[in-house]
């Protein structure tokens, strides 16, 4: 434990069995947060709830598959139940697939990411609502993309679905502000798990996008990323509602730096 800022707060995080979701897991629970890892991965989830614990705070796992609103509501649920109250949320969890062209993504490609974001964060902020309304407090925090901002090629449906949840994310900030609950979003950038995979799939690239930054590497998911997340989930954050903060490195600031290889015969 190495502070007190979240200290006798609840925190809900989807997507915490690894990358950024386990970072701003481990820096909640730093600060004093209780902490529901909620992730699909029952083996990975299951791994960090010990560690969180072996770091000396109060987590627990639940099974969470996005696309399954019975399974968002548990989680919400769940976290009331064990600790009391759920006064922090962060929206986290995706998974996709590789670059495809606009063309070639199919009706039920763009459901789902719909599915994963936009509606997950609506069932899971309207769970958690009456429950942060009763007490006048709540902190609200959806992780957004860089890659809609910028229209990154290749990932329309992600893209759409992440904007979709950053215009979500500032009605609900203009209609619950009277709450005293905040809605916030982050756009990352960061070694998550998809990081990951693309580094794989595309080292060379991946290289040249980090170098590319301003301060010329990725983000870490916990030290850049989750000590944002706690400024938004703490008391200092406050005052601040329905923006999103790009924590990038200052990577939004040249646009797209890099052009996915599809597979065809055209780069562009």
């Amino acid at each position: 434990m190495n502070g007190e800022r979240l200290a006798g707060r609840a925190a809900l995080v989807t997507g915490a069995a690894d990358g950024i979701g386990r970072g701003i897991a481990r820096r909640f629970v730093g600060e004093g947060a209780a902490v529901i890892v909620a992730d699909f991965d029952d083996e990975r989830g299951v791994a960090v709830a010990r560690e969180l614990r072996e770091l000396g705070g109060r987590a627990e796992f639940a099974h969470c598959d996005v696309t399954a609103k019975a399974d968002v509501l548990g989680a919400v649920d769940l976290c009331i139940d064990r600790f009391g109250s759920v006064d922090i949320l962060v929206n986290n969890a995706y998974g996709g697939e590789g670059p495809v062209r606009i063309e070639a993504k199919t009706d039920e490609r763009f459901e789902l990411a719909l599915r994963m974001c936009l509606f997950a964060t609506k069932w899971a902020m309207e769970r958690a609502l009456p429950h942060m309304k009763a007490q006048g407090w709540g902190r609200v925090i959806n992780m957004a993309s860089l890659n809609g901002v910028n229209a990154h090629m290749g990932t329309a449906d992600y893209n759409a679905a992440k904007e979709a949840v950053r215009a979500y994310s500032r009605t609900a900030a203009r209609e619950w502000a009277g709450h005293g609950i905040c809605v916030n979003v982050i756009c990352p950038a960061a070694v998550s798990a998809a990081y990951r995979r693309f580094a794989e799939m595309a080292p060379q690239v991946a290289a040249a996008t980090a170098a590319a930054n301003p301060m010329g590497r990725m983000g870490d998911p916990e030290r850049d990323i989750g000590g944002v997340a706690v400024f938004l989930a703490s008391e200092d954050a406050r005052y601040l509602t329905g923006n999103t903060l790009f924590v990038d490195g200052g990577g939004h600031i040249n646009g797209v730096p890099w052009v996915p290889d599809f597979g065809d015969d055209s780069s562009r």
